[in-house]
C-alpha cells in the first residue's frame, strides 16, 4: 500500500483482504453474495434508464414535447451520468465503497419515483436530473467493489458484473410493453425502484467497511496527470474512447440502420438491438473467464476484430439471414471488450487510487464517446449509413492496434 492510500485507513485495510478471501468461489460466500448483490443493482439501474427509450413516444406524447426536447433529456441522463464517475470512483478510493454505492441507489430511487410522477417537462428533467446524478456516483464504486472482492478470478468476475447491466437492456424491453399495455409509461419505473430499494437494504446490511461522509481532496490534476502522462495508460485509454464512440454510435442508430439502410422491418429492426443485450448477457462472462487465462489486451483486440469485421460484412451483405448473422457477431466482438478492458485497467492502476482512476476514465470515455451518435447522425444525414457505420468499423479496427501495441 502506498502513503497515500493512507488517507482512508479503514477502508483500505477493510479492502486489503478482500480479494485474499477465496476469490476462486466466485458465486458463493460473502464475496459472491456481495457480487450478485452489486450485479443486481446494474441491471435495475439500466433497465430504468434504457426503458425510456422504446417509451420515448409515449412519453412525448404525454408531456406534449418534440424531438428535440426528448433530445434534451437524454443528454442530461447521460451527460450527468459521465460526469459523475470520477468523483465517486475518487470519494469511494478515499471513503469507502459503501459510502457511494448506497447514497447512489437512494438518490436513484428518488429519482425513478419523481419519474413515476413527472406531471410537466420541466419536473420530468429534474427527475432525470436526479437518476443521471444518482447512477453517476453507483457503478465505479461497484467496478471497484467487485475488484476488491476478487483477485485471480477478476476477469470473470467482472464478465458477469458487466453483463447483468445488459441483462437490464433486455428487461427494459419487455418493461416497457408491459407498463404500456396496462398502465402508462410512468409505471414501468416502479419495479425498478423496488428492486433497488432491496439492493440498497442489502448492501447496507453487508457491507464491509463502514460509513465515512468529510470533504475529500478530488486531486483532479494528479489523476490527470497519473493517467495522461503515462503513454501507456493514455493510449489504453484513447482505444477505450474510441470502443466508447462506436458502441454508442451504433445503439443509438442500429434499429434505424436496419430499417433503412437493409429494409428490416421495424420489429425485426427492434430484435436487432436487443440482440445486442442479449448477446452480451451470454458473451461477457466468457470473455472476462478467457482474460483470466491468456492476456487480456489479446482477449479485447479480438473482441475489437471481430466486431470490426462483422460491421464490413453487415454493411456488405444482402439479404436479411446474412446482415442478421452479421449483428450477432458484431454483437459479440463488441460486447467482449469490456470485462477484459476494464479488468486490465484495474491491473494496471494503482491500488491506492483504483477507483478514482478507474472513474476518471469512464468520466472521459463515456462524456468523448458520447459523441458517437452525433457523428453518426451527421455523416449519415449527408452520406448515408454505408459510410457512418464504415467509420464505426475503421474506430474498432484502430482501437484493437493501440490495445495490441500498448497493453502487452
Amino acid at each position: 500500500m502506498t502513503g497515500e492510500h493512507g488517507e482512508a485507513a479503514g477502508g483500505a485495510g477493510a479492502r486489503a483482504g478482500a480479494g485474499d478471501e477465496a476469490p476462486e468461489r466466485l458465486l458463493s460466500g460473502p464475496p459472491g453474495r456481495l457480487l450478485v448483490t452489486a450485479s443486481l443493482g446494474w441491471t435495475a439501474i439500466q433497465a430504468g434508464r434504457l426503458v425510456l427509450s422504446p417509451m420515448l413516444p409515449a412519453v412525448m406524447a404525454d408531456l406534449n414535447i418534440g424531438e428535440f426536447r426528448a433530445g434534451v433529456a437524454f443528454t442530461l441522463l447521460w451527460g450527468l451520468y459521465a460526469l459523475g464517475q470520477y468523483p465517486s470512483g475518487r470519494l469511494s478510493d478515499r471513503l469507502s465503497r459503501p459510502s457511494l454505492l448506497v447514497p447512489g441507489l437512494a438518490l436513484l430511487s428518488v429519482g425513478f419515483l419523481a419519474l413515476s410522477a413527472a406531471p410537466t417537462y420541466p419536473l420530468y428533467l429534474l427527475a432525470v436530473a436526479l437518476v443521471g446524478a444518482g447512477a453517476g456516483l453507483y457503478p465505479t464504486a461497484a467496478r471497484a467493489l467487485v475488484s476488491d472482492l476478487f483477485v485471480e478470478r477478476r476477469g470473470q468476475a467482472f464478465g458477469l458484473h458487466t453483463a447483468s447491466g445488459d441483462l437490464g437492456g433486455v428487461l427494459a424491453a419487455g418493461l416497457a410493453v408491459a407498463a404500456l399495455a396496462v398502465a402508462t409509461w410512468r409505471a414501468a419505473f416502479l419495479p425498478v425502484v423496488a428492486v433497488l430499494a432491496a439492493v440498497l437494504v442489502a448492501l447496507h446490511r453487508w457491507r464491509r467497511e463502514p460509513y465515512e461522509f468529510r470533504r475529500v481532496d478530488l486531486a483532479v490534476r494528479a489523476t490527470a496527470g497519473r493517467l495522461l502522462g503515462d503513454r501507456r495508460l493514455a493510449a489504453l485509454l484513447g482505444a477505450y474512447v474510441l470502443y466508447a464512440f462506436t458502441w454508442q454510435g451504433a445503439v443509438a442508430f442500429l434499429p434505424t440502420f436496419l430499417q433503412r439502410a437493409k429494409g428490416f422491418s421495424p420489429g425485426l429492426a427492434g430484435g436487432g438491438f436487443a440482440a445486442l443485450f442479449v448477446v452480451g448477457v451470454a458473451v461477457k462472462p466468457v470473455s472476462g473467464g478467457l482474460g483470466d487465462r491468456v492476456p487480456k489486451p489479446l482477449v479485447a483486440a479480438a473482441g475489437l476484430g471481430l466486431g470490426a469485421t462483422a460491421l464490413v460484412v453487415a454493411l456488405a451483405a444482402g439479404g436479411t439471414l446474412p446482415v442478421a448473422l452479421a449483428v450477432v457477431g458484431f454483437a459479440a466482438g463488441l460486447m467482449a471488450v469490456p470485462p477484459v478492458l476494464q479488468a486490465h485497467l484495474m491491473d494496471v492502476f494503482p491500488d491506492g487510487t483504483m477507483g478514482g482512476d478507474l472513474g476518471a476514465a469512464r468520466s472521459v470515455y463515456i462524456g468523448l464517446g458520447s459523441l458517437g451518435p452525433t457523428y453518426v447522425g451527421f455523416v449519415a444525414a449527408r452520406a448515408g449509413y454505408g459510410p457512418a457505420f464504415a467509420g464505426l468499423a475503421a474506430c474498432l479496427l484502430v482501437s484493437a492496434v493501440v490495445v495490441l501495441a500498448v497493453g502487452r
